[in-house]
């Protein structure tokens, strides 16, 4: 395989495959990432070797700026072996999306030396900011940065207090170097270990102004970036990109739970009934409808985004209402598809309570997946539902 520098040529289809070939290792080592609180560096290596932190890259820094689908695909597929490490890819590979819409200054900081680095993120906008000549002094302390510990750059929510007569303040990314915080590995939690969300701390550093990006910018598909990456992809609202990077996962570790239970249940028979798995009706509706949430949620994520892209290729607006709806489309995944492998675990009886059962490491990453705020179906639903019913909308990250 050629080095993701220099593999230029490389198709959508090759990168889909060699995503599908790494199912079987990230299988194998998805106890090992849990145990460990943190992807494997072999792993980030792969996926650097691959190609993969490349698909939304810009390509004047070595990347392929290709269709959002081929980047869901990579991570839905890296899924079915570990839903952790797909966490990883579609968070981190995410902020190459971003990054890109920064001023010029900026990505020649990040990409100029090294167009291989990462960044993560936690965009909880909990710091403290100072309006300085030049920029800004920031301090905080943030949770929840996966991969932080493969990456070079961090990217960190917080909102700029209001000035010259402006009546709220303004939501920003601020871009750091690895020199200007600290990673606190701290990741106890239940589901998603192998994704090291460790904390991050910032005591007062200077973030120049061009290493900010504007929530607004984002929202209009306006930022300082698109002077020099001027295609369609990146035209797209931030936030219809980004939340999908924290779902999309759920989707293809519900395909990986059907999987496993497809393999293991020929040989499971009840020691209360003597009923082969594979002769339980409840089973195999279990297997119909796991199969068909899947179909489903991976027909309306390709759809979605084949819409925004017509829709940035063609420079027109997309509806709030569109918006809206495919906001409500993304946070509803991780709630379907942890109601698929809920259903999928009761089938597999008394081995379902085991940890070493591969099919309970599914069920509890799906379900910590819940707890990430872009995946919280309730207040989507009711901004969702209140416009059908002709209220105003009350979200703008979309």
């Amino acid at each position: 395989m050629q080095n993701s520098q220099t593999d230029t040529q490389v198709t959508a289809e090759q990168l889909i495959e060699r995503a599908r070939a790494m199912v079987p290792t990230l299988a194998e080592r998805a106890a090992r990432a849990e145990r460990e609180m943190g992807v494997p560096p072999e792993t980030i290596a792969e996926f650097q070797q691959a190609g993969f932190f490349r698909v939304l890259q810009p390509k004047r820094y070595g990347g392929y700026e290709m269709a959002p689908e081929v980047f869901y695909e990579i991570q839905m597929a890296l899924a079915e072996g570990c839903m952790s490490s797909a966490w990883v890819y579609g968070v981190v590979a995410v902020h190459n999306w971003q990054i890109a819409l920064f001023d010029e200054r900026a990505q020649e900081e990040v990409w100029g030396r090294d167009s291989s680095v990462l960044a993560s993120s936690t965009y909880m906008p909990v710091g403290k900011v100072t309006e300085v000549e030049g920029g800004f002094r920031l301090s905080g302390h943030w949770a929840f940065s996966s991969g932080s510990e493969h990456c070079e750059w961090v990217l960190l929510g917080a909102l700029v207090p209001p000035k010259n007569g402006e009546s709220a303040p303004e939501y920003r990314t601020f871009l750091l170097p690895r020199a200007d915080y600290k990673i606190v590995r701290n990741w106890e939690v239940l589901g998603l270990r192998g994704t090291g969300s460790h904390d991050i701390v910032v005591e007062d550093v200077f973030v120049p102004d061009y290493r900010t990006h504007k929530s607004k910018d984002g929202f209009m598909c306006e930022s300082p970036g698109n002077r020099i990456n001027s295609a369609p992809l990146y035209r797209l609202p931030f936030a219809q990109i980004f939340v999908r990077a924290v779902s999309t996962s759920s989707i293809g570790a519900l395909q990986g739970a059907i999987n496993i239970f497809l393999k293991t249940a020929p040989s499971r028979v009840s020691s209360n009934t003597g009923q082969k798995a594979t002769e339980d009706t409840g089973a195999q509706l279990a297997c119909a409808d796991a199969q068909a949430a899947v179909d489903e949620m991976k027909t309306i994520l390709f759809r979605n985004f084949q819409v925004m892209m017509d829709a940035a290729r063609d420079g027109t607006p997309l509806p709030i209402k569109t918006r809206v709806q495919y906001r409500y489309h993304s946070a509803a995944v991780a709630e379907r598809c942890a109601s698929h492998v809920s259903r999928l675990l009761r089938y597999c009886g008394g081995k379902g309570i085991y940890l070493s059962n591969p099919l309970t490491r599914v069920f509890l990453d799906v379900h910590a997946a819940r707890s990430h705020v872009a995946n919280n179906i309730d207040p989507f639903g009711r901004n969702y539902g209140g416009i059908m019913l002709g209220r105003e909308n009350t979200d703008f990250f979309i």
